[in-house]
């Protein structure tokens, strides 16, 4: 099979959003508060971004800069959504209940794009929420104990897909409109003042260099994750992208079963591949049309 550029942009940026959850997780487990790893990665990310833009020698702020605001914006709501997830739930199914947001970009899309209402969209969503019926496994539907998921940690991952869906439709949009690294750039800028406003009194010095490192580390794999995806947005077929992108739900899974000991359920590997069926479906239907 051939690997383009923008396939393998695609496949790092599964791999650095992946091993970014590790980080996050594993720097939770030793105290620090989410808002504050929140605000680490964006602070490398704003660094690292900054550096960037001027070494391209563009315009920091872009042109188009209520798109950009917002693109930050939500990005950064739906990035303390998803880091409440992953440090709640097993790796795995934070990392699937996340991969809900194309189902989510249709909805969108449906209600204010003015996207036609077909049967085959119907059955996509269908098929993404059975699935979610499957990791989450409420009593109402299989009867017998409550479900081993965390409820808040299950709501947190579906506002994280949520606010992904918004800015993923950001992204795209921009992308014709400005350079990747000033879209890159706005994220930082606005998740940090934002998360150390929230975080206020609670923040915990890190005891030791190893947390210092993972802190560092969940900006610089953020920071991977997120070039590889604008660049292979810019680069490769949206569908083809997106569809390599689902890698990352199998790298949550070998790491959360070598690094944490997380072994997913037969249900939850079910209703994982019910999700990615369905946005694959999406992925393919819409390049066929």
């Amino acid at each position: 099979m051939h690997f383009s550029i923008g396939l393998r942009y695609m496949l790092l940026s599964a791999l650095g959003f992946a091993l970014m959850a590790v980080c996050v997780k594993l720097v939770h487990a030793r105290g620090i508060p989410v808002l504050e790893i929140v605000a680490a990665r964006a602070l490398v990310s704003l660094v690292l971004s900054y550096i960037d833009v001027r070494r391209k020698k563009i315009s920091l702020f872009g042109t188009h800069y209520y798109l950009l605001l917002a693109r930050g914006a939500v990005g950064a709501a739906a990035l303390v959504s998803v880091y409440s997830a992953v440090t709640i739930l097993p790796l795995a199914e934070a990392t699937v209940l996340q991969y809900l947001h194309p189902m989510f970009v249709a909805i969108l899309a449906l209600l204010f794009l003015g996207e036609r209402f077909n049967v085959q969209l119907v059955f996509v969503i269908g098929l993404s929420f059975v699935g979610v019926l499957f990791v989450v496994e409420p009593p109402w539907v299989f009867g017998g104990a409550a479900s081993s998921l965390n409820s808040f940690g299950v709501t947190m991952a579906l506002l994280g897909a949520f606010g992904s869906a918004i800015a993923y439709v950001l992204v795209r949009k921009l992308s014709a409109l400005e350079d990747s690294s000033v879209i890159i750039f706005y994220f930082p800028m606005i998740a940090l003042p934002m998360s150390i406003i929230l975080l206020g009194d609670d923040a915990v010095w890190p005891g030791d260099a190893y947390t210092w490192l993972l802190l560092l580390l969940v900006g610089v794999f953020t920071q991977v994750g997120q070039v590889g995806l604008t660049k292979s947005m810019q680069t490769e077929a949206a569908a083809r992208a997106t569809a390599f992108s689902y890698v990352q739900v199998l790298f949550a899974l070998v790491f959360g079963v070598i690094v944490f000991n997380e072994w997913p359920s037969a249900s939850a590997l079910i209703g994982a591949a019910l999700i990615i069926s369905g946005a694959l479906l999406n992925v393919f239907l819409k390049q066929k049309k």
